[in-house]
C-alpha cells in the first residue's frame, strides 16, 4: 500500500537546527558537500523520533537507500542553518523524503532521499502500521 502526502494528506514539516562545526569546513572555507548528507541523515532520523510513537522508534531502524542533492549556495561556519524535512510518501518498507536546507530564506540545498525501514531486531525490511504513518500527515478534508 502507498501512503502519498501529495494525494490526500499534507506532510507535517519538521525543522531540524543544524550545528555547523569546524570539521564541516573544507579547504575552500565553506561547508563540505559530504556534511550536507550528514545533516540530512540526522534530520530525517530526528523527524522519525519526534513524530513516531515511542514503541515504533524502539522497534524500527532506518537506512538510507538513495540521496539526490542539489546544491544552491555554500554554507559557512557562523551560519544559522535549518533543515526542513517532509515525508512525501511511504511505499511498503520504503519512505521518500524531501529535505530543504536553508540559511534564513536562502535555500542552500535540496535533497530527495529514499529510506528503508528495518525491524530493529531482525534487521529485515519492515512495513509500518498505518496508524504510525498517519502521525506524519495532516488529513485534508
Amino acid at each position: 500500500m502507498v501512503y502519498d502526502a501529495r494525494v490526500s494528506n499534507t506532510a507535517i514539516p519538521f525543522e531540524f537546527r543544524v550545528d555547523v562545526a569546524q570539521d564541516d569546513i573544507d579547504f575552500m572555507g565553506h561547508v563540505n558537500n559530504a556534511s550536507y548528507l550528514k545533516w540530512v541523515q540526522a534530520a530525517v532520523v530526528s523527524h522519525w523520533q519526534a513524530l513516531a510513537p515511542v514503541e515504533a522508534v524502539a522497534e524500527h531502524l532506518w537506512v538510507a537507500l538513495k540521496h539526490e542533492i542539489t546544491y544552491r549556495r555554500p554554507a559557512f561556519l557562523e551560519d544559522d542553518v535549518v533543515a526542513t524535512v517532509l515525508l512525501e510518501k511511504v511505499q511498503g518498507a520504503r519512505a521518500f523524503y524531501e529535505t530543504v536546507i536553508r540559511r534564513g530564506s536562502e535555500v542552500l540545498a535540496e535533497v530527495k532521499s529514499s529510506w528503508c525501514c528495518l525491524d530493529a531486531e531482525t534487521k529485515r525490511p519492515a512495513r509500518l502500521a498505518k496508524d504510525v504513518i498517519d502521525r506524519f500527515f495532516v488529513k485534508n478534508d
